[in-house]
C-alpha cells in the first residue's frame, strides 16, 4: 500500500476555530443577559412603608402590598412605589437646609410666601408647616400632576384667605390655633375636590411677626397693651378681694342683728310669760305672793349692804343718834 500524506491530513480530528468559539460564547452571554433582565423585571419587592402601584401598558391594574411580588417582565408592567406611611412636610416662609439638634436654615428672601395682609389692613409675616400623608396612591400618581406643588399652592391660598378674615392681633396672639385649624380644613377640602389623594395631618404656625420695618412700633403697642392688661388684672384682683370681704362682713352684721333681735324677742317673751305666771299666782294668793316677792327681793339686796340698822318705824328723831359717817350714809 502506498503512503498518501493527504490521507493522513484528512484523517486528523478537526479543532474548533476561533470564529466558532466566539459565536457560541456570545450566544450564551446573550442568553444570560436576557435571563437576568427577565428575572429583574419579573420580581420586585415593596418595603413596609410602601405600596406598589402596577401599570400594564400604561393602565393601572392593581396595588401590591409590602413583600416580594411578580409581574409581567420587561416593559409590559411597571411598578411605582409610593410611601403611604411616611409623613411628608412642606415649609412656607423658610427652608430647612440641615435638620438636627441645631437646625440650619437656608438663607434667602421668602417674603413672597410669608408676607400677608390681615383683615384690618395690617401686614404680618406668617411662617408655617404643612404635614401630609398619601392616602390614595392611585389618585396621587395619576389624577393630579405635581401633587407637592399643588399642595403648596393650595396651602398658601388657604392661609391667605383665613388670615385675610382676621385682625393682626388675632393672628399674632390668641387666634393662632384657630387659624391653623381652619387652614387645615380648607386645604383638605380643596385637595379632596382635586382628588389629589393626600391627607393633611397637621398645620403648624411656626412663627408670626410683623414686618421688620414696623417691628419697633408694634412692640411698643404690644407693651402698652400688656401693661393695660396687667392693670386691669390687678384691679380685678383687688375687686375680687375687697367685694367678697365686704359682702362677708355685711352678712356677718346681718346675722348678728338677726341673732340679737331673736334673743331680745325671746327674752321679752320669757319675761312676759314669767310676769303672767307671777300675776297668776299673785291673783290666787295676793298676800302670800306679795310677801314672797318682798322676801326674795330683800334676799338679793341685803347681802350687798355693809351696815344694817333695824329700827322701829314709830321712833322719831333717830338719825342724830346713829352718828352716820359718809360711808354709812351712802350704805
Amino acid at each position: 500500500m502506498k503512503f498518501d500524506p493527504e490521507m493522513l491530513v484528512r484523517s486528523r480530528p478537526q479543532l474548533p476555530t476561533l470564529s466558532s468559539l466566539r459565536s457560541g460564547g456570545l450566544r450564551w452571554i446573550a442568553l444570560g443577559i436576557v435571563a437576568l433582565i427577565f428575572l429583574t423585571t419579573t420580581f420586585y419587592s415593596v418595603a413596609t412603608d410602601e405600596v406598589g402601584v402596577v401599570k400594564r401598558l400604561g393602565t393601572y391594574v392593581r396595588t401590591a402590598q409590602p413583600g416580594l411580588h411578580m409581574k409581567l417582565p420587561f416593559a409590559f408592567e411597571k411598578v411605582h412605589k409610593v410611601r403611604v406611611k411616611h409623613v411628608f412636610k412642606e415649609e412656607f416662609g423658610f427652608a430647612t437646609e440641615r435638620p438636627g439638634v441645631r437646625t440650619v436654615y437656608r438663607r434667602g428672601d421668602f417674603s413672597g410666601q410669608s408676607l400677608m395682609l390681615t383683615g384690618d389692613l395690617n401686614s404680618a409675616v406668617v411662617e408655617w408647616i404643612v404635614q401630609y400623608r398619601i392616602k390614595d396612591p392611585v389618585q396621587f400618581l395619576f389624577v393630579v400632576r405635581g401633587v407637592p406643588e399643588t399642595i403648596r399652592d393650595v396651602a398658601e391660598a388657604s392661609m391667605r384667605s383665613i388670615v385675610g378674615d382676621r385682625s393682626v392681633t388675632e393672628v399674632l396672639t390668641i387666634g393662632r390655633r384657630e387659624v391653623a385649624d381652619e387652614v387645615l380644613l380648607l386645604t383638605q377640602e380643596m385637595l379632596d375636590g382635586y382628588e389629589a389623594g393626600v391627607e393633611i395631618v397637621t398645620v403648624n404656625l411656626k412663627d408670626v411677626n410683623p414686618p421688620d420695618l414696623v417691628k419697633p412700633s408694634f412692640n411698643e403697642v404690644n407693651e402698652a397693651r400688656q401693661e393695660r392688661e396687667t392693670l386691669i388684672n390687678e384691679a380685678w384682683a383687688e375687686y375680687n378681694s375687697a367685694i367678697p370681704a365686704a359682702e362677708g362682713e355685711a352678712q356677718r352684721v346681718i346675722r348678728d342683728a338677726e341673732g340679737y333681735a331673736l334673743a331680745r324677742v325671746n327674752r321679752a317673751q320669757g319675761d312676759a310669760e314669767r310676769f303672767l305666771a307671777v300675776w297668776k299666782e299673785y291673783s290666787r294668793a295676793r298676800d302670800v305672793t306679795k310677801r314672797r316677792l318682798y322676801l326674795e327681793t330683800m334676799s338679793r339686796i341685803l347681802p350687798e349692804i355693809e351696815n344694817k340698822f333695824i329700827v322701829d318705824p314709830e321712833l322719831r328723831n333717830l338719825i342724830p343718834l346713829l352718828q352716820l359717817d359718809g360711808k354709812g350714809g351712802q350704805g
